[in-house]
């Protein structure tokens, strides 16, 4: 019989890792959200490692994916990578974990820490960056008016998914979602855009109309200066430049 999410944590933490100062069960196991082929997320701690990793494997028929740090590397991701990013991949897992190690004073720590990165919020968008999403957005909606077949457009109505909900997420300034995550994260942030977002895209996947799809994105980016060409400009750093020898 296969073992319970827990018991197999257990189990791993005993194994593989016992040295871990902390390990943490993270994922869509404890939501109740779990499908046979949802994995374990593990973040397993130690007092100190050359570089932080990720692995993936098998075990005791479970695929599970361990993030395997010590806590200046943690904190690391933390500050300089999720925090930069918008998407709050690492502290969110450690947030919501169960402590597999036992609770202790340096696993309470690093949940509380977590805690504290998430209720901070993401770092906020600049004018820059609001312009260069709202630029991509712009360009996604322009394919989707005459593509040139469905395959093209139902390409490009993926992409715009994503670019359009993290629009939404990072111009409010809380964290935002990829992928799979998105749906869950607006139906918690704002039910009546969840809504108009599942009805635009299903027409559109549905019936091939792009139409609500089109008038969704103009009204997500209106209060920030609506779409975006004519007149934008994106310089590149001038560092940017490599000098070949001259010709012999």
């Amino acid at each position: 019989m296969k073992l319970s999410a827990e018991e197999t944590a257990e189990k791993l933490f005993n194994e593989k890792y016992p040295d871990a100062k902390a390990f943490f069960l993270a994922g869509s196991v404890l939501r109740g959200e779990a499908t046979p082929y949802s994995d374990l997320d593990i973040v397993i701690v130690f007092e100190k490692i050359e570089a932080a990793y990720r692995d993936s494997f098998v075990y005791e028929d479970w695929p599970v994916e361990v993030f395997v740090h010590d806590e200046s590397t943690l904190k690391y991701f933390f500050e300089k990578v999720d925090a930069p990013s918008g998407y709050p991949s690492l502290p969110s897992m450690v947030k919501e974990s169960i402590v597999i190690s036992g609770r202790d004073e340096f696993s309470d720590y690093l949940k509380k820490y977590a805690s504290t990165i998430i209720e901070g919020g993401p770092e906020p968008w600049s004018v820059e960056a609001i312009d260069r999403a709202r630029y991509g957005i712009t360009d996604f909606v322009d394919d989707l008016r005459e593509p040139r077949n469905y395959q093209e457009s139902y390409a490009t109505a993926g992409q715009l998914y994503d670019a359009l909900a993290n629009f939404y997420f990072r111009t409010k300034n809380i964290w935002s979602a990829k992928g799979k995550t998105i749906p869950r994260k607006l139906g918690q942030e704002n039910p009546e855009l969840a809504k108009r977002f599942n009805s635009a895209f299903d027409s559109l996947f549905k019936d091939g109309n792009v139409d609500e799809v089109i008038s969704l994105s103009e009204e997500i980016l209106n209060p920030f200066g609506g779409l975006l060409f004519e007149g934008y400009k994106l310089d590149a750093p001038k560092e940017w430049r490599l000098c070949s020898p001259p010709p012999k």
